[in-house]
């Protein structure tokens, strides 16, 4: 009954969804405010209704009703309460569920909270809202069902997958989701703005929230993606440039290039047009993204790759929307002028570099990633782009854009003077050369990699701190506890970018990496590290059976560390799984994989050695802090530019 319920609210949903992607809109197109004002209602009972769809799914899940077709394809009585639950999304049917639950929470959160936005504005913008949610509805209603029900119920289910039976997996969705289905709100002002004719500063400033929000969730769920797939995959790698990784990458890249972008139309009303533009292109390969996974025409170890047919109604939904706003978009670009005239040498200037940097990157990875789909398709070659093609055309724009941000965040708007620009960032520069200096002392070799990657993170790092300091002044700490959230936030998100350079670079350029055949008590000696194998046992886990070593570290003749790395086989989908054991430190991490047991005897033995690779998640928690700072800045939050009297811009002709 629970199910039931759960497909009527569902299909109740769609209804109400339907209602307000055409009444608000055609009230705003109208000028009747009653009409207008059902945007409002509509969107918070769109949510509580799919809320008590996803709610039915999750008991159905909980309770291991394996009537129900979902549950006995993706659980199992006997697996832990936290997979159950996280069971809900491990699957394409109830992920949809889920993306579709985070659209309307969006939508009902900027009903709730847009009372300062123009009623006609807000109208169209939970309008456009309300027509992607009611497309993806459709999808799901028509295409995949999570609620169907067997007539007999099997007596247990097939279980879940065990690679998504961790924790790290069990948060990364959401999180990744709240990312891309947040660009949504992008996506839905940006088009609103094109059917009001009217971009300005007050509605730039209304945009950079939701953007913000969205950047900040995707950062987190890729850092958890990132994680997972360092601790649990036991290849020893925190980055593949997977089709599916890259489709969460590309919308980042352009979330962040639209943040910057957002800045200068508040600031200085101009690129008003790329600005929207941007808007669109970033939920556009958010739904790439979810074409990618679902399509099953790209390949990738974690991507749901369903038939094609739901790919086909996916690429559909993809060409309306972003067909239909580009087609717009070319309709209105003269009702776009930009107010402001800049130098190039300027604050307008180097966000401009930084945007044409993202965009450029994005649309590297983007060909990286369909270009065996389309060798395939056009010239019948088989061909795979890996890691050497991604970070030798990928890297150099990342390395320009970290020459350019500290030196763009203190320069002045309109005309600057890159010298002048330069006096406060001198310390800043001195500090980050000292590191390379350092790097290049100890590095073995001389790395290359490790000398520019630690001195370009460590010019952002002393440059965000460059910039506080520039923006007091003389003042000093009483000024520094005045400076807007915003500025705190930009600063720590800067300094996260660049942790993350370090931790990248020198974890590429120092690791080691041990691979032989130990017998037990046997010892192997790595980076100065005396590793033994001490044991290996089997034991019972609640759903599966592990095969755990214990491997003891010692450095200088004392012992460290005792680490137990597993291999764990689930009998239900008779998959095996590795599970790497990891002694982390500040500034290094023991990394070792036990294997199979070699017919000659003794057992396959993975080891590395990964200095600063906890700097690359600590980085990234770093940008995603800076995120949630600048969004608790009271001026963003209520959109004060909302209440300006003026004109909201130029009038579409």
């Amino acid at each position: 009954m629970i199910a039931e319920l759960g497909h009527f609210a569902l299909i109740l949903a769609f209804a109400v969804s339907l209602f307000q992607a055409s009444v608000p809109l055609i009230g705003a197109a109208k000028g009747w405010p009653a009409w207008m004002d059902a945007a409002r209602p509509a969107a918070i009972a769109q949510f509580g209704l799919v809320g008590i769809a996803f709610a039915a799914l999750t008991v159905a899940f909980v309770t291991s009703d394996f009537s129900v077709v979902l549950v006995y394809e993706n659980s199992h009585s006997a697996k832990p309460m936290l997979y159950k639950f996280s069971g809900v999304w491990g699957n394409h049917e109830g992920s949809m569920l889920l993306w579709v639950m985070i659209l309307s929470l969006f939508g009902a959160a900027a009903a709730s909270f847009g009372e300062h936005l123009p009623p006609s504005l807000r109208a169209r913008v939970l309008g456009v809202q309300a027509s992607i949610g009611a497309a993806f509805y459709a999808f799901i209603i028509f295409t995949s069902n999570p609620f169907m029900r067997f007539d007999i119920a099997p007596f247990d289910g097939r279980d879940l997958n065990p690679l998504l039976q961790d924790p790290g997996l069990a948060f990364h969705p959401p999180f990744l989701y709240l990312g891309y289905v947040g660009l949504s709100m992008a996506f839905s002002f940006a088009v609103a703005a094109l059917l009001e004719g009217r971009v300005d500063a007050a509605w730039a400033r209304w945009v950079r929230p939701w953007t913000l929000a969205a950047w900040m969730f995707l950062t987190v769920g890729i850092a958890l993606g990132s994680w997972w797939a360092y601790y649990e995959l036991g290849w020893g790698g925190f980055w593949f440039w997977d089709p599916v990784e890259n489709a969460s990458f590309m919308p980042w890249l352009l979330a962040a290039a639209l943040l910057h972008s957002a800045i200068v139309v508040e600031k200085r009303e101009v690129l008003k047009s790329w600005t929207i533009l941007l808007a669109i292109m970033a939920f556009g390969f958010s739904l790439i993204g979810t074409f990618i996974v679902r399509s099953g025409v790209i390949t990738s170890v974690h991507s749901f790759a369903s038939d094609p047919q739901r790919g086909v109604f996916i690429l559909a939904i993809l060409a309306s929307f972003v067909g239909g706003a580009l087609t717009l978009f070319a309709a209105r670009a003269g009702t776009m002028q930009a107010k402001g005239v800049f130098a190039p040498i300027s604050r307008e200037g180097a966000l401009v570099l930084n945007n044409i940097l993202l965009a450029v990157a994005a649309f590297v990875v983007f060909i990286g990633t369909v270009w065996p789909l389309i060798a395939e398709m056009f010239f019948d070659r088989k061909l795979s782009v890996g890691a050497p093609f991604f970070e030798k055309a990928f890297t150099p724009f990342m390395i320009v854009l970290a020459l350019v941000l500290p030196v763009g965040a203190i320069i002045p708007w309109k005309r600057g003077n890159i010298r002048r620009a330069l006096m406060p960032l001198r310390g800043a520069a001195a500090l980050a050369l000292a590191v390379m200096v350092l790097v290049f002392a100890i590095s073995t070799g001389h790395s290359g990699l490790a000398v520019i990657g630690a001195g370009l993170g460590s010019w952002l790092v002393f440059g965000a701190l460059a910039e506080l300091k520039f923006r007091t002044g003389s003042a000093g700490f009483s000024r520094l506890r005045r400076l807007p959230r915003a500025d705190w936030g930009k600063a720590c998100a800067h300094a996260g970018l660049g942790v993350t350079f370090i931790g990248i670079s020198l974890l590429m350029a120092w690791q080691v990496e041990d691979i032989r055949t130990l017998p037990v008590g046997g010892t192997f000696e790595i980076a100065g590290y005396e590793v033994t194998l001490a044991e290996v046992h089997e034991e019972p886990g609640p759903n599966y059976t592990s095969t755990k070593a214990t491997m003891r570290v010692a450095k200088g003749g004392r012992e460290i560390a005792v680490l137990h790395p597993e291999k764990r086989v689930y009998p239900v989908q008779a998959m095996p799984t590795t599970e790497a054991a990891i002694q982390s430190g500040l500034f290094r991490d023991i990394y070792l994989v036990i294997g199979d047991e070699q017919q000659g005897g003794g057992w396959a033995v993975r080891s590395y050695i990964k200095p600063f690779a906890i700097w690359i998640w600590f980085g990234c928690g770093l940008m995603a802090l800076g995120g949630l700072i600048s969004l608790s800045d009271r001026r963003y939050r209520v959109a004060a530019g909302a209440r300006r009297k003026q004109p909201l811009g130029v009038p579409a002709e």
